[in-house]
């Protein structure tokens, strides 16, 4: 288990991540790629990304540099998920090329302690041969992640808004409670207990802890291994993850559906986010066809759904917003 102890200056510098990070969904999904645990949630990514590294001649690659460096245990190296990427992988490249070459001898000689490491590790601390590591995980990133980007931006916005009605009802302390709803976490204060591989304490002492929700990340949030690092817990989604709609043919039935006043009205009232209780009200609808009403706009891909405590928040999906930014230049 991990446990997180807060003082009240941590829990005044806690904040949630404005989006993914890219680099950490790329740990993420080589980390899908070593266990069978929660398979069934990606399964269409899954073969869809085994399908794309074949065709673009990366298996070798991934199965010969990348699972080695990013082994599903309780340690991988901390350099390769630098903090500060603003969620663009080129600022994550760029400081992936900046570590020094002493913190990466470092932690490439605990990968080896923790479960043995090819003896090619050790040239990474070389900076011609993190150059050519840099340009593997770009080629990984655009053939297996950045299909997603979308889907995964529209679940983590789902979360985000689920995260901040929390923080608006009960303060920080009110979100961290939140975090308890099927991620592993539980807040007993001042300390957040988390499900771990192994047991330690992290004290903030004052810096505060930047929280990360994460698509691929499954079962239990990660952290980084050096407590001298800026605390980051990487999180996983709180609802079921579910692959993204790839029958074109039914989603298209569903957006002729849309052209009712109820369903226009739910799609509005999603905007800033809303409870199936407010499609309701927004739609004039009993909670029960309202209920209807956001599964045909869920199926159509044009709002996300995430379960807060007893409620659901609906929240628009990136082709939402773009259908209510078209249907407003039409009036």
């Amino acid at each position: 288990m991990l446990r997180i102890h807060f003082s009240e200056l941590d829990l005044a510098r806690t904040r949630l991540a404005a989006s993914s990070d890219p680099l950490w969904e790329i740990a993420g999904s080589l980390h899908r790629f070593q266990s069978r645990k929660g398979r069934w949630a990606y399964a269409g990514w899954f073969r869809s990304a085994r399908l794309q590294l074949h065709r673009r001649g990366l298996e070798r690659a991934v199965r010969n540099v990348l699972l080695p460096l990013y082994p599903r245990a309780t340690y991988f190296p901390d350099f390769l998920t630098p903090v500060g990427t603003d969620g663009s992988i080129e600022a994550g490249a760029e400081l992936i090329l900046a570590t020094p070459g002493r913190r990466i001898r470092h932690e490439m000689a605990l990968l080896d302690r923790a479960v043995g490491a090819p003896a090619w590790v050790g040239q990474l601390a070389d900076l011609g041969t993190r150059k050519e590591f840099v340009r593997l995980l770009h080629d990984y990133h655009e053939a297996v992640v950045a299909p997603y980007r979308d889907h995964v931006r529209a679940r983590v916005d789902a979360e985000r808004a689920a995260r901040c009605r929390a923080l608006l009802d009960g303060g920080v302390e009110g979100l961290l409670a939140s975090l308890g709803q099927g991620s592993g976490m539980r807040w007993r204060p001042p300390v957040l207990e988390a499900s771990y591989p192994e047991d330690r304490d992290l004290y903030l002492n004052g810096r505060g802890l930047t929280l990360v929700p994460s698509y691929f990340t499954w079962g239990q949030p990660v952290s980084f291994a050096d407590p001298d690092l800026p605390p980051v817990l990487w999180y996983p989604l709180l609802d079921e993850h579910r692959s993204p709609q790839t029958d074109t043919d039914s989603s298209g039935r569903s957006l002729v559906a849309l052209l009712g006043r109820t369903r226009a009205a739910a799609l509005h009232a999603a905007v800033s986010g809303a409870t199936t209780g407010e499609l309701a009200r927004a739609a004039g609808v009993s909670a029960s066809s309202a209920s209807r009403h956001a599964t045909a706009l869920r199926d159509a891909g044009l709002i996300t759904s995430v379960r807060e405590g007893a409620q659901v928040l609906h929240t628009l999906t990136p082709v939402g917003a773009s259908v209510l930014r078209a249907a407003g230049q039409g009036d």
